[in-house]
């Protein structure tokens, strides 16, 4: 689904748990995550740590959307 929201040209951020699945889809901006389980989060973490983990990676993803790109990149710290 990536691909075809890119294709009517809207840029698509794809946050992931496994990189080389959204490389072989042919994502083009792959921002990893945290865990299959919990993508977005770590529930065994303090409130406000978990917070700061989900502020981090949507931050990471807008700037992903924002950054032009020629070809697949991932997006890691």
């Amino acid at each position: 689904m990536v691909k075809e929201i890119e294709r009517a040209g809207f840029p698509v951020v794809h946050v992931c748990t496994i990189v080389p699945i959204s490389l072989t889809v042919g994502a083009n901006r792959i921002v990893p995550a945290i865990a299959i389980p919990h993508p977005l989060g770590d529930p065994t973490k303090p409130f406000a740590e978990e917070k700061e983990l989900r502020r981090h990676l949507v931050e990471k993803a807008l700037k992903a959307l924002q950054t032009e790109i020629d070809e697949q990149t991932v997006f890691a710290d």
